[in-house]
């Protein structure tokens, strides 16, 4: 019988797990796909992107909801370093209230949207939003939906480009999965500097050798009961974090509690939260400066003596895929998907301890997988 995540596929069907469990297991099939669509759409995105990126007077908004939002918040800095250009991750859902604060007029701005479905009120508001405020905007949608309404927004508009990720990206699962990776290596090999796909392809051979690997032990771990989890990161796996917190919260229907730090923020308040039934897992950088910083709050975690348990995922951690020898210099916000990998599956595995269903924890609708009962107000009315 056909294992999948250390559970055959009949008990994930019957546990309403598994679309989830499928979306977490194929995502180096998507990643490998999506280095097909980037050659594919290579000319195209260098025509509308043109010099853009090389102007310091040219503003980049990444945004997205949710899940979307932080995939621009991992990217970010990776960005703004490599170009003159003002590159910054705002929410839609920040942009929607206080977009005073971060647009202007006459700033020549492109905002690049993160979307699985493209039906999510907000996303579309945004645009609308930055096509009233800031004339002559121009718009990178990235979406999994073909469907979407984002991914139609704007089809003869020489001002729009749309990015479709690969078939399968769009998760049906509730939880972002293979989406929020495909779109997040997506905006580094679009938007990066000298980006070879070369390591993407090779992204998704760790990402095979990561899944075989972490599987069982990933399993096991998810098969112990825990009332709070703690995901650390540094630089743009800070982000990540809030990434891998929010799976926990949404496949375990809130449950069980989760939170996200830096390991050098940590020490100021949030430790207070560990109890002796918490688990922290703290996501490994490429940076030897920044291990040195995490090395010692591992330290004093455990003479604390406190939490259930430390893990650590990464190089050199407790979990760690078999990296290629250049693979450790590589940035961080290249890495995440990687580390993901191991909080997707982690979150899965509690939903399923909780007797939940994974595919829709939420039955009652309380939350949804677009976003229900939004009402967009309009920017002049106030």
């Amino acid at each position: 019988m056909t294992t999948l995540l250390q559970r055959d596929i009949q008990t994930w069907r019957d546990i309403g797990g598994l679309h989830t469990a499928e979306e977490i297991a194929h995502q180096p099939a998507i990643w490998r796909a999506l280095a097909a669509i980037l050659r594919d759409e290579q000319a195209g995105l260098a025509a509308f992107l043109g010099d853009a990126l090389c102007n310091p007077a040219q503003r980049v908004i990444l945004t997205g909801a949710g899940s979307s939002a932080y995939v621009g918040e991992i990217v970010v800095d990776t960005l703004n370093a490599a170009w003159p250009a003002q590159i910054r991750a705002i929410a839609t859902t920040t942009l929607l209230t206080h977009h005073e604060l971060y647009l202007e007029a006459d700033a020549p701005t492109l905002l690049v949207s993160f979307a699985r479905s493209g039906d999510s009120p907000e996303s579309l508001a945004a645009v609308e939003l930055l096509r009233q405020v800031v004339p002559g905007a121009r718009f990178l949608n990235i979406t999994c939906n073909a469907d979407g309404k984002l991914a139609r927004q704007g089809a003869n508009d020489s001002n729009t480009y749309k990015l479709l990720m690969p078939a399968g990206s769009c998760d049906r699962g509730f939880a972002m999965t293979s989406s929020f990776t495909s779109m997040l290596l997506a905006a580094l090999c679009v938007l990066g500097k000298d980006t070879d796909l070369q390591r993407l392809e090779a992204l998704a051979d760790l990402g095979e050798q990561a899944l075989r690997d972490w599987s069982a032990p990933v399993a096991d771990l998810g098969s112990q009961a825990v009332q709070r989890v703690v995901y650390l990161g540094s630089g743009p796996l800070e982000a990540l974090a809030k990434e891998a917190a929010l799976k926990i919260l949404e496949l375990t229907g809130g449950r069980v509690m989760a939170m996200a730090n830096t390991p050098l923020g940590f020490r100021h308040g949030p430790k207070s939260a560990v109890t002796t039934e918490s688990l922290v897992i703290l996501l490994r950088s490429s940076k030897p400066l920044a291990r040195q910083y995490e090395d010692d709050l591992l330290k004093e975690l455990q003479r604390d003596s406190v939490a259930q348990r430390c893990l650590t995922v990464g190089i050199g951690g407790d979990l760690s895929a078999n990296l290629a020898a250049d693979a450790p210099a590589w940035p961080d916000a290249w890495l995440a998907p990687l580390w993901l990998l191991m909080a997707q599956q982690y979150a899965l595995h509690q939903s399923a301890l909780l007797q939940l269903r994974p595919d829709n924890p939420f039955a009652g609708g309380i939350v949804n997988r677009v976003v229900q009962g939004v009402t967009i107000y309009g920017h002049d009315q106030f």
